[in-house]
């Protein structure tokens, strides 16, 4: 299971914090859910969950205007026990003197946005469920072509990097080399390189190299979706499964639970891969906006079959 700490993401909202200490930032987050604690402030405890507690303009209402001192004391208690991570206030409410008194004393987060209840609700949904995403780590070369996320896979010393480094200098942007860290988000599957990783390309017989440093700032980025997968092999004269006209290329790679599609590209002396890696995301382009030149073949082949048997 894949946890982060309350203080990733205090430093990634820049939330106001009311009580707590540094050391209350070490808290862990395990949940991908927020809690808005309805059932907690009437007095019902008896659904435990880990989850960050959102308390909005509603819940402060209710607490002000319906809620003695002891039921007070009561939810404040169970909603800052040890296996919550911290209490987030939107619209700048003031946080509620019983509820600070009893966070203070446990050395307790909680924390104050300006922003809606919702919006806050929207923002931390999105992190949470690609910052605790499962990852699996796939061996290759991830890069953006023409704005397509393309994960170039293949036997090592077949030529991922160098075709990688091609690419770059005709203004494709690297993500991650040799290793790719691959999740699910957003009903996407999203690639990012390791943190060491990052922006750096191995070239056997030159070492590592600096892409950002070399290229500028735009030649890298730190994540992409995935949108295909091209997979390098070596080209063979007896070979006869590669699809040649387009027409059955229907081969997917199933990522946690989401079908990529996946080409095979031979390499060769004499074919200019990056190319062709150009030309297939150009293809799928294209077929995305509906206009697939495989398809067009083929529905031309069968009228002019067709035509042929008429006049015979």
């Amino acid at each position: 299971m894949r946890e982060i700490t309350v203080r990733e993401i205090h430093e990634y909202f820049g939330y106001r914090m009311v009580c707590g200490n540094d050391e209350a930032l070490n808290r862990v987050v395990t949940e991908g859910d927020v809690n808005r604690p309805g059932l907690e402030l009437s007095g019902y405890f008896e659904l435990p969950y880990n989850r960050i507690v959102i308390i909005g303009e509603r819940e402060i209402k209710y607490i002000n205007t319906r809620m003695s001192e002891e039921a007070q004391r009561k939810a404040f208690d169970y909603l800052t026990r040890d296996s919550i991570p911290f209490i987030l206030i939107s619209r700048d409410q003031p946080c509620p003197k019983i509820l600070y008194d009893i966070a203070y004393a446990k050395n307790f987060p909680i924390f104050s946005s300006y922003a809606h209840t919702n919006s806050i609700i929207v923002e931390l949904l999105s992190f949470l469920e690609e910052a605790l995403a499962p990852i699996e780590t796939l061996h290759g070369v991830l890069m953006q072509v023409y704005g397509r996320g393309v994960l170039v896979t293949g036997d090592s010393g077949i030529g991922k990097s160098e075709i990688a480094l091609e690419m770059i200098k005709k203004g494709h942007i690297l993500v991650a080399d040799d290793r790719v860290d691959v999740y699910r988000a957003h009903n996407q599957i999203m690639g990012k390189p390791a943190d060491v990783l990052k922006d750096m390309l191995e070239l056997r017989g030159v070492g590592l190299l600096n892409i950002a440093d070399m290229f500028g700032g735009m030649s890298t980025t730190e994540k992409t979706d995935i949108d295909c997968i091209v997979n390098l092999c070596l080209a063979q004269d007896n070979r006869e499964e590669y699809d040649r006209l387009g027409m059955n290329n229907e081969h997917t790679v199933s990522l946690f639970g989401i079908e990529i599609p996946k080409l095979d590209i031979p390499v060769g002396q004499g074919r200019s891969v990056a190319v062709m890696i150009e030309a297939a995301v150009s293809n799928i382009i294209m077929r995305q906006k509906g206009r697939d030149s495989a398809e067009n073949f083929r529905r031309k082949l069968t009228n002019y079959i067709e035509s042929n048997k008429e006049e015979n």
